[in-house]
């Protein structure tokens, strides 16, 4: 690992797998893959000199920031932005906010072509060169199950939404996929319902509401 890769590992990063990417985001793992050595490792860190993932493989892994990066430049194109554009953002955005996760803070929005951000005085201003004002209406920002911190940046990623229980904070359990405010892993919670014990019966193990035991159970459904 280098003093670059090991500075984007910091404790309460979070470490995950492509399989854990692919998993909480519902994305193939090769989409996953394609993405991080593609974009991320190859354009994104020769312009920064970061390394946003390490080891190789089934061993390879990377943090909470460019897994809520990942989730970004998805949402962006199912939007209708093209991938070109995404990475033009991404390299005006990483000056802007000096930052190689510029796509995990709350500023992000889009118009359904472009990349926007929120300026000054709530001024919507284009991800490019000339960062031109635009008075153009543009969507709510597309990041609603993300929870972010006072400097903007995502703190907590809730793959259900955030009126669900699920939660992905890094600061717990490496970041893997936990309980509402507990430490309970969700997948303990799910191995045991595939087990065959009932919603009640861990609910009541693990003091649990059975709509908590519930989301662990759709979630991992969902990720099968």
């Amino acid at each position: 690992m280098t003093a670059a890769t090991s500075s984007i590992f910091d404790l309460g990063t979070g470490i995950y797998t492509m399989p854990d990417v692919a998993s909480i985001l519902g994305l193939p793992q090769a989409k996953v893959r394609r993405w991080l050595q593609e974009y991320w490792n190859v354009h994104f860190g020769k312009n920064n000199q970061i390394d946003y993932s390490d080891g190789t493989g089934r061993e390879l892994v990377t943090n909470f920031y460019t897994l809520i990066e990942f989730f970004t430049f998805y949402q962006l194109r199912a939007k209708g932005v093209s991938a070109q554009r995404i990475i033009k953002a991404h390299d005006v955005l990483e000056s802007l906010y000096k930052t190689p996760f510029p796509f995990a803070t709350s500023n992000i929005l889009t118009d359904g072509k472009n990349v926007l951000f929120t300026g000054e005085v709530g001024n919507i201003i284009h991800a490019d060169e000339t960062l031109q004002i635009t008075i153009k209406e543009v969507l709510e920002p597309f990041c609603k199950k993300i929870e972010f911190d006072h400097s903007q940046l995502a703190k907590r990623f809730y793959p259900l939404g955030r009126e669900h229980e699920v939660v992905i904070d890094p600061h717990r359990q490496f970041g893997q996929p936990v309980i509402g405010d507990t430490n309970i892993l969700t997948e303990t919670v799910f191995n045991l319902y595939r087990g065959g014990e009932s919603a009640d019966f861990i609910a009541r193990v693990f003091n649990l509401t059975t709509s908590q035991v519930q989301d662990s159970i759709t979630f991992h459904r969902n990720a099968a």
